[in-house]
């Protein structure tokens, strides 16, 4: 039987944040789901609010935040390159200063917290796969650098954190993640795919489409999380969340369109600048540690996912 604990979700209402209230609430837990909305909405945690356990708060996290919790989730930050690049300065500000205000909470009423970073610290990788060890490949000013530098600075402070006051910590580096309660407009590239299929539009390909990510489906993230935060004290990561298994950006749009059935061409754009070639995570050290791997295959993931933005564009 699980005990019950408080938990604070910061970025709550986003994608990610809003299945990970749910799977908490699942668990037994009070959840404080706390966010700015963004790029969260209260559409994705509607279903929660009549929950006893389930708290909203309005908040950025760019200021400081008082509440009693046992354990802290960090995952406010915008994550696409359309929301991230929309206010970079703000984006930087949310890494940096919102890891500060999180972790100097969790200093103050002894909580472990969790810290959402991203593959984008390997940046343009030089090293494939990519294992934790490897230090990344970034550019630093370049348009993506709000984020990517962001995430790497957060990482500094929450070990910095760690080493100094002895803070319990869990870093998790996310690769591409899909699922229902993406945002329609956030420019990534399975939920552009998806919307230009079921509307028959051309599929727009930015470079020759060969440039490769890996794909994982929300559960199995959201398992990944939960699990690292549950693990032994001492394992604090990074730790790489994300599926081994790699794809074209070509192979995911002839993907799509079989699956809708659509009558989209697909089209090709110029590559955007600092767009990385190829993206794997190498997932050994978290298979090993937490007995972790993805289940759901690109395929089954896509058809809940496609149904989701059907029922959106119906609307």
């Amino acid at each position: 039987m699980t005990t019950q604990k408080r938990i604070a979700v910061t970025g709550g209402a986003g994608f990610l944040g809003s299945h990970l209230c749910e799977k908490l609430l699942g668990q037994g837990h009070e959840v404080l789901c706390i966010d700015n909305f963004f790029t969260g909405t209260k559409q994705n945690i509607i279903h929660l609010l009549d929950n006893p356990l389930f708290e909203l708060i309005r908040h950025d996290v760019t200021f400081p935040l008082y509440i009693e919790v046992e354990e802290i989730y960090n995952l406010a930050c915008p994550a696409s390159p359309v929301h991230y690049q929309f206010d970079p300065v703000q984006t930087t500000k949310t890494s940096v200063h919102g890891a500060i205000n999180m972790l100097g909470l969790a200093k103050r009423i002894k909580a472990k917290i969790f810290q959402a970073s991203t593959s984008e610290v390997y940046g343009d990788p030089q090293v494939h796969p990519q294992p934790e060890s490897y230090w990344g490949h970034v550019n630093p000013i370049g348009v993506r650098s709000c984020y990517d530098e962001g995430k790497r600075c957060a990482e500094t402070l929450f070990f910095d954190y760690h080493r100094q006051h002895q803070l319990k910590i869990k870093v998790a580096r996310i690769f591409n993640t899909y699922g229902p309660r993406m945002n329609v407009d956030d420019g990534r590239v399975v939920s552009n795919f998806i919307i230009q299929a079921i509307k028959n539009e051309p599929i727009t390909v930015y470079g020759d489409g060969t440039q490769s990510r890996s794909f994982c489906y929300v559960d199995d993230l959201i398992e990944g999380f939960v699990r690292f935060m549950n693990s032994d004290d001492g394992f604090t990561g990074p730790v790489n969340l994300g599926n081994p298994r790699e794809f074209s950006i070509l192979e995911l749009a002839r993907t799509i369109v079989e699956i809708t059935g659509s009558q989209s061409e697909i089209v090709f754009k110029e590559l955007p600048a600092d767009d990385p070639r190829q993206r794997r995570p190498e997932i050994s050290l978290v298979r090993q540690k937490l007995g972790w791997e993805p289940l759901v295959s690109l395929e089954s993931g896509l058809i809940p996912t496609i149904e989701y933005f059907r029922g959106l564009l119906m609307k």
